[in-house]
């Protein structure tokens, strides 16, 4: 998407690798956009000192933060050495966030790839981390202004400096003396519906595919097992508890992610 000269990739061009230093950062995106589907990917993260430093996976309807836009996001956030990364996830409608979570991981994310996943259909969202659920994000099944079904998406990366907020609200800055910071990426996955103007025939049939399928729609048992195990022992921030900056809970909150 931009500074072609900080995206690299290995010999045979199955890793690719995106780097921030003092000047800029970089990012990559998909040409198709997609509405629904399993939308997969492999990252290595910023090893060391990487505070202010923010790794972006994320599907969004437009090139740039438009007021109208829908976007479903991970963010990995750097830390000093030897603090863990969080891993923030988000959800847009029509310009409007503010759907944070924040995660801690059960493993260090510098040290191996490991999958990020979204799947996506009119029933829920769900974000995967190693195929284990670590948010649910649900439909009431009526129009609303929370849950995003309308538009189709981009997949987009990218690494950039964020030292104003997202290492301790902003108290740790990035050490420039260590960069680049560099975030690794490969085997690139998609199974959705390839978005075609005006329509594509998938969006009327995407029951037929496996993602958009009764299964999909709710988590399995296993799966439930997984996710209550990640929300008793590695949540840092909802924003569904957040009741000083929510007094009115917003109107998803109460939906059940076990249903």
């Amino acid at each position: 998407m931009w500074s072609e000269n900080h995206f690299k990739t290995s010999a045979d061009g199955e890793i690719w690798y995106l780097s921030l230093d003092k000047e800029t950062g970089c990012g990559f995106q998909t040409k198709q956009k997609y509405r629904f589907g399993w939308f997969s990917m492999k990252l290595k993260l910023v090893g060391g000192d990487s505070a202010g430093v923010v790794t972006a996976y994320y599907m969004c309807t437009e090139n740039g933060a438009g007021p109208e836009r829908d976007e479903l996001d991970f963010e990995f956030l750097g830390n000093r050495s030897g603090q863990p990364y969080l891993i923030q996830t988000n959800v847009y409608k029509n310009g409007t966030g503010g759907r944070e979570m924040r995660h801690m991981l059960w493993f260090d994310p510098t040290e191996d790839f490991h999958t990020y996943s979204i799947l996506w259909n009119n029933h829920q969202i769900v974000f995967f981390v190693d195929k284990v659920p670590i948010r649910v994000f649900k439909n009431n099944g009526e129009a609303n202004n929370f849950f995003p079904n309308e538009k189709p998406m981009y997949l987009f990366s990218s690494i950039w400096n964020a030292d104003e907020w997202a290492t301790r609200g902003g108290l740790e800055k990035t050490d420039w003396k260590k960069a680049p910071f560099v975030s690794s990426y490969k085997d690139f996955n998609v199974d959705g519906c390839q978005w075609e103007d005006p329509y594509p025939a998938c969006v009327s049939t995407t029951t037929k595919n496996w993602w958009d399928q009764y299964d999909a729609w709710h988590l399995s048992d296993a799966q439930k097992m997984d996710y209550a195990w990640i929300q008793r022992n590695l949540v840092i921030y909802d924003y569904c508890k957040d009741s000083e900056r929510y007094p009115t809970l917003p109107v998803e909150c109460p939906l059940s992610p076990w249903e």
